[in-house]
């Protein structure tokens, strides 16, 4: 692969900071409520879930172009769950992709499993951790 571009970020921990190499991130981070944390930061999943999203989102963008399809009322959410997955963790994703009217039945979901197939974040999570598309 020839890098287009490469981000890199600093943590000490699900307690502590998060920074990226250019400043434009420095976030708290804690455990949330649910974990036994006061929640005062956000969390690798809340992160992950965003950047999945947003991945998602952009390369719906792309493979709608292709398709001569409108995808500007499109909205992405990214459920990240993370469970216990024999002795250790594992995480789970429930992609939730609401369309317009104008892309319901057959063309949006052809629509969203072609992104599924193209979003990079879709491929790094293949055959690793399971992930449900839903169309809304």
């Amino acid at each position: 692969m020839d890098a287009l571009y490469t981000a890199a970020a600093t943590a000490n921990g699900r307690e502590g900071r998060a920074v990226s190499s250019d400043g434009t991130i420095d976030l708290a981070l804690a455990l949330p409520p649910e974990l036994g944390g006061n929640g005062a930061g956000t969390n690798p999943e809340q992160l992950f879930a965003a950047g999945y999203a947003a991945c998602f989102a952009s390369a719906m963008s792309n493979v709608a172009r292709r398709m001569k399809l409108d995808t500007k009322d499109v909205s992405v959410t990214a459920e990240v769950s993370l469970g216990k997955d024999g002795e250790g963790f594992g995480l789970g994703v429930v992609m939730r992709v609401e369309l317009p009217d104008t892309l319901a039945g057959e063309t949006g979901r052809r629509l969203v499993e072609a992104t599924h197939e193209f979003c990079p974040y879709s491929k790094a999570t293949r055959g690793n951790i399971p992930v449900e598309l839903v169309i809304e």
